[in-house]
């Protein structure tokens, strides 16, 4: 997944140049196209290689927003209205800017974070456009700061600073979090992983652990195949049950796909389908983890729908979801 000059080709499209594009983490070698479909939890689709492990991409934002509702339901959390300064073990939110920062904020990607983490400054990804997004200046181009909660920006600068906060209140790391609350008990496969950037190593107790990025950007990110993504998605689909198990702490499904204030687009960490902009075809109350490539787990309740779509040319999904509710009507 390189140019032939070398660049990563997820940051020349992003449009980055040195330093900004400086890869700090593993990058695997890509795959075929692959998906699966599933309806009333059965499957009644699959194409490709369903097994392999991929990148993932920015589908692991979904992933984080999984591991903060644990954190709600345990207590770590007693409001996503909470400020994460108060738990935080660094002097990341130390600031004036970063002060009043909530994990809704984070959560809805409005906190406004402003800081450098793992040697990436969050004005590497201002003015960054994605999805339904509108910049005013080209990427990259800093900005002033808006007050947190008041303004949108994908930015994954914010959304590692998140994943870290993470760590500091499981005070384990996340991988390990996710395999032994989420993945196991669905019935994952061992194939997949998390890496991190070869920077990110903090001390947390005493113990050195590796703070995990929510995408790979720039390189490591979620590993995963396209078998182990639908189980993740029948699990978010089932609200949180799983063979008869709260895995996820009950109403958190629900929690996750009410529309940001500032953002009616944008759910926590989960792309909605809000006035059927994401995709036309699909039903209004359809939500999607999305990653660059594209990946696409799209949760469609109204038809009892999860699809997996890995390396899917992004201009032809809406096609594919045209034809697949087609097909099963």
């Amino acid at each position: 997944m390189t140019m032939p000059d070398g660049q990563f080709v997820m940051t020349y499209d992003s449009g980055e140049g040195p330093p900004d594009n400086a890869v700090l983490g593993p990058i695997t070698p890509r795959g075929p196209a692959a998906g699966l479909v599933y309806r009333g939890g059965r499957e009644i689709a699959r194409w490709g290689d369903v097994d392999r492990a991929d990148m993932t991409f920015s589908v692991a934002k979904s992933f984080l927003a999984l591991l903060a509702g644990l954190a709600l339901g345990d207590g770590r959390i007693k409001s996503l209205d909470d400020r994460v300064a108060d738990t935080a073990l660094d002097d990341g939110y130390a600031s004036e800017q970063n002060r009043d920062i909530t994990w809704r904020h984070l959560l809805t990607q409005t906190s406004e974070w402003s800081g450098t983490l793992f040697d990436k400054e969050d004005r590497i990804d201002h003015n960054r456009v994605v999805g339904l997004a509108v910049a005013d200046a080209p990427k990259g181009t800093r900005r002033a700061m808006r007050r947190p909660g008041s303004f949108y920006e994908y930015n994954d600068v914010r959304v590692n600073r998140l994943s870290l906060s993470l760590l500091h209140l499981f005070r384990e790391p996340l991988p390990a979090v996710l395999k032994r609350r989420i993945m196991d008990p669905i019935g994952a496969s061992a194939g997949w992983r998390w890496d991190g950037y070869r920077n990110a190593t903090v001390t947390i107790d005493g113990k050195p652990m590796v703070s995990v990025p929510g995408g790979g950007h720039w390189g490591g990110g979620i590993v995963i195949s396209a078998h182990d993504l639908a189980l993740m998605g029948r699990l978010v689909a089932g609200g949180g049950r799983w063979e008869g198990q709260q895995v996820l702490p009950a109403g958190w499904t629900d929690e996750l796909v009410k529309p940001c204030p500032v953002a009616p687009f944008y759910g926590l960490m989960w792309w909605l389908n809000t006035d059927r902009r994401q995709f036309a075809a699909a039903s209004e109350r359809s939500y999607f983890a999305l990653g660059w490539g594209s990946h696409i787990v799209w949760i469609d309740p109204d038809h009892d729908l999860v699809t997996v779509l890995r390396w899917i040319d992004r201009k032809k999904a809406p096609g594919f979801v045209e034809r697949l509710l087609g097909a099963i009507a």
